[in-house]
């Protein structure tokens, strides 16, 4: 994720095994290998987040938007970016690099849009609160999911299936109207 090339060589793989995508999910990310504050983050740690989290995905929805865009030749489309709630929240004490780069997916989400909305792409953003998936073991705290469950108005944690039900429709005919705003998928918080 973090090659332009290696994106690049992806979406030519894609395009001359299914022809070109008329939906693209970009869902890179990591978390900093610790849950501490930023002022103990590593230079190292913080530039891993950045590059994966935001330099990765812009890669991904630079290609996705040449691919779709009609007045490039495409055949139009979705992006969906796939931010966090932290975006939001900020993650303070924990993940603050990885609420950033998560921001900077946010704004990615809306100039996009803005770019693209006349041209048969439609860019969409999701905001994942938090989600039983391996990303917090992989960043150190396999604990942090039961752990903040109970602060989730909801009052517990998401399934990877209730965010993949979301991402279903909005690369739907019924979400055609939609473009250049996130939805939040956090149990309220």
């Amino acid at each position: 994720m973090t090659s332009a090339d290696d994106v690049d060589r992806i979406f030519a793989e894609h395009i001359a095994a299914f022809g070109p995508p008329t939906a693209v999910i970009n869902n890179a990310g990591v978390v900093p290998p610790r849950g501490r504050p930023l002022a103990d983050a590593t230079p190292q740690e913080i530039a891993q987040v950045i590059s994966v989290n935001v330099t990765g995905a812009i890669y991904v929805a630079r290609q996705a938007v040449r691919t779709m865009s009609q007045q490039r030749g495409g055949h139009g489309g979705v992006l969906v970016n796939i931010s966090s709630v932290a975006a939001r929240t900020g993650s303070a004490g924990e993940y603050v690099d990885y609420a950033a780069s998560k921001a900077a997916i946010d704004t990615l989400t809306t100039g996009l849009a803005l770019e693209h909305a006349r041209d048969g792409v439609r860019v969409v953003g999701i905001r994942p609160g938090l989600i039983e998936t391996g990303i917090h073991a992989k960043g150190g705290a396999p604990d942090r999911a039961a752990r903040i469950a109970p602060a989730i108005p909801m009052g517990r944690v998401g399934q990877p299936d209730e965010i993949a039900d979301a991402v279903m429709f909005l690369i739907s005919d019924a979400a055609s109207y939609i473009t250049g705003t996130s939805i939040d998928i956090s149990g309220g918080r």
